[in-house]
């Protein structure tokens, strides 16, 4: 197994990583999803075999290929498959529906689209609106076409023609106005993205990996890749359930990666749960705020577990902060469990003024700035937005508030961004906000992120209203236009709401009340 701090090769690409495996450890198991389980070489022939479903189905360089379903194997061979012939994939966030569907299958171009069994009703639905989409293959169920083309279909070797700065793999995030972003990233950010964080939590002979967020989450896919470089088994969950995860974790899993509530569900459960996954001896977590009292309770629980904090963005292909163990239990600073971490090999942090762009001191708070070998290529069909991005020398704009401190550690302090991160997934107030207007009895509204012990935030909807309305009507009006993460837990209602002398809401007085007494503001 090549050592944990190996050097990325630039010429490393996706599908390099599982050819290298199949030549090392051929009948080792590469991947375990539910009862079945596939060593190095078969996984091998079933990426090639999916290779050839696509080349079968017209599927040209460039041009990409969607996947819609809950976490399978499928996803993961389908998105190595396509980049080893120099296509593009698109993991969708099957929480979407109706119009976020039809707007990302049409914005990323897919040809073919594989969906899961128990989300075709949602793609029959939209059919008729996305003309792109050429051919519908159906995962899993009474009806599955995969496994049936894949066991038909001619393996393809890769294209020695695809390189590691060719686009991998798309994910849209919402976006600040209008419809999700469609971040592109190359395999060459992917792989850097392991290659960089991956010293912090080194893989050894006998390990495996735990594989449990959803994979259309860089949190996800990206943490996928981690297993599938250092060669150890993916375990593969379909869904982050308490019985799945315990059984993975008993099976011999050894890493995992979860959000901040996954791990609040367990303490909560009691003993026998937080017995359960005791056997890991590394949990990373991030992609939304860890309370510190939640993260007591979880270096208490498990005393003599690894825990890595990772901070990051999808336009960083993941992680590019981390809080290494060692941190999380110096008693001498208590203090470094309200900081991210210190900047992974392969990033550099600059605090700037966010007005004038100039670089602060440490100590001082400014948007945080990151030059990284992880950095996306930029966003689908939107220069505009891209080049707002990132700098014209390679710096990327993260649209958080942040300080370091003297020793390089970083402080998450505050958005520019108008974004709240609930459970893992980002959500954008002025996405919400459209269509809380759109409710006949709404003259304005807001939206803001308050602190949840168990989320890291919620969404509360503040609203000034033109006549009798109620909360639970005002939350299903926007459960049946956005996914139901985005939708507002609670609605206050006002007289009108605080604005500034140009009409701005002035959100930090709405989110004040709320977060005055807590450490961290995010």
């Amino acid at each position: 197994m090549p050592p944990a701090d190996a050097i990325v090769e630039t010429t490393e690409t996706l599908a390099g990583m599982v050819e290298h495996h199949v030549q090392h450890r051929p009948n080792e198991v590469a991947i375990r999803f539910g009862e079945r389980q596939w060593s190095w070489a078969q996984w091998a022939d079933r990426i090639q075999r999916a290779a050839g479903v696509l080349r079968a189905a017209g599927v040209q360089r460039g041009q990409c290929v969607a996947f819609l379903d809950k976490n399978h194997p499928a996803c993961l061979e389908t998105l190595i498959a396509a980049v080893s012939i120099g296509a593009v994939a698109t993991i969708v966030n099957w929480r979407v529906i109706k119009d976020e569907l039809v707007h990302v299958l049409n914005d990323c171009g897919a040809r073919v689209l594989f969906v899961g069994a128990e989300l075709k009703p949602s793609v029959d639905a939209i059919r008729a609106q996305v003309p792109g989409v050429e051919r519908i293959i159906v995962v899993g169920g009474d009806d599955d076409e995969y496994e049936p083309l894949v066991h038909a279909a001619a393996p393809v070797e890769p294209d020695p023609e695809v390189a590691d700065t060719d686009t991998a793999l798309v994910i849209y995030s919402s976006g600040t106005t209008g419809r999700p972003k469609g971040v592109v990233l190359s395999q060459r950010a992917l792989v850097n993205h392991v290659a960089n964080q991956a010293p912090s939590f080194p893989f050894q002979e006998g390990d495996a990996n735990l594989v449990a967020m959803p994979l259309f989450h860089v949190g996800g896919v990206a943490y996928a890749f981690f297993g599938i470089r250092a060669g150890v088994p993916t375990f593969l969950t379909r869904e982050p359930e308490a019985a799945t995860l315990i059984g993975a974790v008993k099976a011999g899993a050894t890493h995992a990666f979860f959000v901040p509530p996954v791990i609040a569900r367990f303490l909560d459960a009691g003993p026998p749960a937080v017995d359960a996954l005791s056997g890991l001896r590394y949990l990373v977590y991030g992609a939304a705020p860890m309370p510190v009292p939640l993260l007591q309770r979880a270096l208490d629980a498990w005393p003599e577990m690894n825990f890595v904090q990772v901070y990051g963005q999808t336009e960083l292909a993941g992680g590019i902060v981390q809080l290494e163990p060692a941190a999380h239990r110096d008693s001498d600073r208590p203090h470094l469990l309200l900081s991210a971490g210190k900047a992974a090999p392969g990033n550099e942090i600059r605090i700037v003024d966010p007005e004038s762009g100039d670089k602060l001191p440490p100590g001082e708070a400014g948007e945080i700035w990151v030059r990284s070998n992880q950095r996306m290529s930029g966003y689908l069909n939107r220069p505009e937005a891209t080049a707002d991005t990132i700098t014209a020398d390679d710096w990327v704009r993260t649209g958080d508030i942040g300080r370091l401190d003297a020793d390089g550690y970083l402080y998450i302090e505050d958005r520019l961004k108008d974004m709240i991160i609930t459970g893992g997934e980002n959500v954008y107030g002025p996405e919400v906000e459209s269509v809380l207007l759109d409710h006949p009895a709404v003259a304005d509204a807001a939206i803001i992120g308050i602190p949840d012990d168990h989320w890291g935030e919620s969404v509360k909807a503040i609203v000034a209203a033109t006549g009798d309305v109620e909360a639970g009507e005002i939350i299903e009006f926007c459960r049946q236009h956005l996914a139901g993460y985005k939708c507002p837990r609670t609605v206050d209602f006002v007289e009108s709401l605080p604005r500034n002398a140009s009409g701005k809401i002035l959100k930090n007085q709405l989110r004040e009340p709320y977060w005055k007494d807590r450490a961290r503001q995010v």
